[in-house]
């Protein structure tokens, strides 16, 4: 089947469901079904193949392809890809309808990856950003994973960890993950503004140890520096 369609219509996509089914690895939807909690089917197609199907509908119109209802998980993940390949303007007036079916932290770390154009948009962005810090599990880590992706930086370093102090109280499992992630990678490109944060901040124990434990998992970081950060325990 041609995913670079003038049209796609209910046949067109159902036609695309049986492709993903054709290109579907028991093992690895197996392996994958262990480790992505989703109530969505998991067919265990390749990461590169979903995002070479992207690049091919996208070139296309993806316009249709986008108002049919993703079913599996590779379905939604593909639909994050295809949007996220979008120019600036076109993948953010898309973000709202596609924000609330991310239901897995697989799609969400995936999609973000995808958001190149972000890198130039940054201030702009940010102001998608920060409402979706006031969302259900998934919408607020993708907002986390977007700044960690795209603005550990020292111009925003004050930014995130304002929004970590507003979101650290979140009891979601894959929120607090993403916070300890960023909180991580946040210490490796500025290790004393971090440190000097998480020791005078006061984040939940669960989030610190999980922080420092990331932190002491992290090749960029010196010996003595883990010695040091073991010390917040």
């Amino acid at each position: 089947m041609e995913l670079k369609r003038a049209h796609w219509n209910r046949e067109d996509y159902q036609e695309f469901g049986g492709i993903l089914l054709s290109h579907g690895d028991e093992g690895l939807a197996e392996f994958e079904r262990r480790g992505i909690p989703v109530e969505r089917p998991i067919l265990g197609v390749r990461t590169p193949a979903m995002r070479k199907m992207a690049r091919e509908i996208v070139r296309g119109n993806w316009q249709e392809f986008l108002d049919f209802e993703p079913v599996s998980f590779e379905e939604l993940t593909i639909r994050g890809f295809v949007i996220g390949l979008l120019p600036y303007n076109e993948m953010r007036a898309r973000l709202g309808k596609f924000l609330p079916l991310i239901d897995n932290w697989a799609t969400c770390d995936m999609f973000c990856a995808t958001l190149k154009s972000v890198k130039q948009r940054r201030e702009d962005f940010l102001e998608v950003i920060l409402p979706m810090l006031k969302g259900g599990e998934f919408e607020v880590r993708t907002g986390l994973v977007l700044l960690l992706d795209y603005y550990v930086d020292f111009d925003y370093l004050q930014v995130i960890f304002e929004q970590v102090d507003k979101v650290k109280e979140r009891e979601e499992y894959y929120v607090r993950m993403a916070v300890a992630w960023l909180l991580c990678e946040c210490y490796v490109k500025y290790p004393d503004e971090t440190y000097l944060y998480l020791k005078q901040n006061s984040l939940p124990d669960w989030i610190l140890r999980k922080t420092i434990s990331k932190i002491n998992d992290s090749y960029r970081v010196m010996p003595e520096e883990k010695e040091l950060i073991k010390e917040l325990r």
